[in-house]
């Protein structure tokens, strides 16, 4: 199975004791299989700019399905990361991102209702600002 590491010629050091949780878990993902990554693990390493041109088509992926999927954080804390990406990152996704742009636009324009529990999938204002940007981007 495949890890950032492989993909990137790039292997990292162990980092020691003293190490910030950050710094050894970012490094522990590097090694890890991609294919077993989690919705926290991809929030992580893309909210870590690490491994994007190996995570983001896998992001893009969980998103369509469930564009609030949930890390440890909040509903659409993957979501929060991927839209903080450089438009550089997008450079060769011009289809993924066509199609994810597609689904936030959905998210964003659904009426609200005055009752919140029947609008579990509504995105935070901040979040949904970040939408729009991505959107006009």
């Amino acid at each position: 199975m495949t890890t950032i590491e492989q993909l990137e010629r790039d292997v990292w050091p162990s980092p020691g004791p003293d190490a910030a949780f950050l710094v050894r878990r970012c490094t522990e993902l590097r090694r890890k299989p991609i294919a077993e990554f989690t919705v926290e693990d991809l929030r992580i390493m893309l909210g870590q700019e690490i491994g994007v041109s190996a995570l983001l088509p896998r992001a893009v992926r969980v998103l369509l399905r469930n564009p609030l999927a949930e890390g440890d954080h909040y509903p659409g804390d993957l979501l929060s990361n991927v839209l903080r990406l450089p438009d550089s990152a997008w450079s060769s996704m011009g289809a993924e991102r066509k199609q994810l742009a597609t689904a936030l636009a959905e998210l964003v324009a659904a009426p609200p209702f005055s009752d919140p529990d029947l609008r579990p999938r509504d995105p935070d204002r901040l979040l949904r600002d970040a939408i729009v940007r991505f959107l006009g981007r």
